[in-house]
């Protein structure tokens, strides 16, 4: 029987999601295998919760636990902490030194997929196409004039590190960038502008499933809001279809550009990247690294479209990271 310590939490404005992530996760283990633990990560502790929702402080030397003075080491961690520290890259070096098997990819991965003007600048090159994109760091000079002519209107603004999408804006007049600039840096130090790309949002799963790198039945999502933000998301004011409803050949597309920038990218576990196809050609927005693992989420969803139980998908996770 195996101990999988399962992180749940973190730092950010997404933690409240992850805590669900966490729980999907510890809920649909193979109790005949592992025994799970939530760890709950956060900025002015790390504890372990029990079943009755007692605290145990996590040793951070090698992140163990004493429960009533038995000392509990664990043999791999289920990271199920979306944004920082576990999306970003400081959970993962952390467990790297601690040489503790883990489910995400590696922390160069994660800190580059993390933020997205770095991660959109390493795919370029392999003919993977994009948005228009201004970049901003807290402090520079905000010229909107020149922001809408290089992006034009409308444009998003996004936080250039943050998930969830918080603290995203479609800006519709140069007259609204201030407002939206001023939203994205409660967020983030750096700011991301992107043109609107009028076409099919499509979010694709990418995970190693027994070896080998499999791209999941892809989701179309159509916002009943002005785009796919928080509500949207997470409160059900959109449509997730999947499969999509693109043509065989788009579909094709999609996937292989989806699996390139994971392979290109030396990832490891769960990817989720959106896409939105405007005229027959897919242009990355962005890659997540711990996608969401609610039963709402898309990763769900795909995997059972592809018909991967949750029980399947997580031990595939944990039996990767051996």
């Amino acid at each position: 029987m195996k101990n999988i310590a399962i992180i749940m939490g973190g730092y950010s404005s997404e933690y409240k999601i992850s805590l669900i992530s966490g729980n999907v996760v510890y809920n649909n283990l193979d109790k005949s295998k592992y025994k799970g633990f939530r760890i709950h990560i956060f900025e002015e502790k790390w504890v372990y919760v029990d079943d009755n929702e007692t605290e145990y402080p996590i040793d951070k030397n090698d992140f163990s636990v004493t429960v009533n003075g038995t000392k509990v080491n664990f043999d791999c961690v289920f990271n199920a902490i979306h944004g920082t520290p576990g999306e970003d890259g400081l959970m993962q070096a952390y467990f790297e030194l601690l040489k503790i098997p883990h489910t995400s990819c590696g922390y160069y991965q994660a800190a580059l997929t993390f933020n997205k003007r770095d991660l959109l600048s390493v795919l370029k090159p392999y003919g993977i196409k994009t948005a228009i994109s201004y970049y901003l760091n807290k402090g520079d000079a905000i010229d909107t004039a020149e922001i809408a002519a290089k992006v034009g209107m409308p444009c998003f603004v996004k936080p250039n590190k943050a998930g969830s999408s918080f603290g995203i804006s479609k800006v519709k007049t140069e007259a609204e960038l201030p407002t939206a600039i001023a939203m994205a840096y409660k967020e983030d130090d750096e700011i991301i502008i992107e043109s609107f790309l009028d076409g099919t949002e499509v979010s694709v799963g990418v995970i190693e499933y027994k070896g080998e790198v499999v791209v999941l039945p892809i989701t179309e999502i159509v916002s009943e809001n002005d785009f796919f933000d928080y509500e949207a998301k997470y409160q059900g004011k959109s449509q997730e279809i999947t499969p999509a409803r693109i043509s065989d050949e788009m579909t094709a597309k999609v996937a292989a550009i989806a699996k390139r920038a994971y392979e290109v990218l030396k990832m490891k576990g769960f990817s989720r990247s959106e896409f939105i196809l405007v005229n027959g050609e897919p242009h990355m927005l962005e890659m997540n690294t711990i996608p969401g693992l609610t039963t709402e989420s898309l990763i769900p969803q795909q995997a059972a479209a592809a018909g991967i139980s949750l029980e399947d998908l997580f031990t595939n996770a944990i039996e990767l990271s051996f």
